[in-house]
């Protein structure tokens, strides 16, 4: 398998599923009064104990960190100590900081596999991952002759599309739109809101099985609402794909375009 891309990230607001770690709380952790220990900076003896603090539990991933003034009145030092020794494990990829948000403990990247049976659920299934779905809007345009050309449709034919978002853990991940032949599937948003996912909504249309024709790939910045709903800075890229999925017959039944919040998610082209 190949690996596409990753990025890191800021953003300004809390995402859901995000435990913030009270000061307070942090009080049962005893403050500690690094003196001079021959050969180890006060940064780096702070930077050890907080790898200890995330490897013990203390902060799990996701966890917002108490701020610099905290830790340094933790520490008995000044804010640029501490901040010299969150920038070492932030270069190291153990945190994140965020404009406007804090420093927070890094998850783990979904590896997220593009093949010929592609399902986001089952990509985060496989990740040990809690998949979410949730339909932003859906409306109905005439298929112009690109998008009539990919869905195998006349031109002018209504299209139902689909601005969907995708979460790992209660953090989104996705942003996509789906576009789906309205003749063949009437409703289909409604039966996408009820079933839970496009898997779901074809099968209610007696589409048990479909699988990946093509994928494209690219990578470029946030544009419009993205950098806001995938909760990214706006000069962070995201990663893009453009994918045609047929059924057995080989017959188009939707086209989508997802992007992926790239701080969290690294793509894998299945051979």
């Amino acid at each position: 398998m190949t690996a596409i891309g990753r990025f890191d990230t800021n953003h300004h607001q809390m995402a859901p599923g995000f435990r913030a770690v009270a000061w307070d709380s942090i009080m049962d952790i005893d403050q500690e009064d690094f003196g001079h220990v021959a050969g180890i900076s006060l940064w780096r003896q702070i930077q050890q104990s907080l790898v200890e603090d995330i490897e013990r539990g203390r902060f799990r991933p996701g966890d917002r960190l108490p701020t610099e003034f905290e830790l340094a009145d933790r520490f008995k030092v000044n804010r640029h100590t501490v901040r010299r020794a969150l920038g070492e494990m932030e270069k190291n990829g153990l945190l994140r900081v965020e404009q406007g948000r804090g420093t927070f403990v890094h998850e783990a990247v979904l590896s997220y596999v593009l093949g010929k049976k592609t399902r986001f659920t089952a990509n985060l299934n496989s990740a040990g991952r809690e998949a979410g779905h949730r339909l932003l809007a859906s409306w109905t345009e005439n298929a112009d002759e690109t998008l009539a050309e990919t869905l195998a449709i006349a031109e002018g034919d209504p299209v139902s599309v689909l601005e969907t978002m995708g979460s790992a853990d209660n953090r989104p991940i996705t942003l996509a739109l789906e576009y789906v032949p309205a003749n063949r599937f009437p409703g289909f948003p409604q039966a996408y809101a009820i079933e839970g996912g496009m898997t779901a909504a074809l099968r209610h249309f007696g589409i048990e099985n479909y699988d990946r024709k093509w994928t494209r790939i690219l990578a470029r910045l946030p544009q419009g609402h993205e950098a806001d709903l995938l909760q990214l800075p706006k000069n962070r890229p995201v990663l893009v794909t453009e994918a045609l999925d047929v059924d057995g017959a080989g017959q188009p039944v939707g086209y989508g375009i997802t992007r992926f919040a790239s701080d969290r998610v690294q793509l894998f082209v299945e051979s």
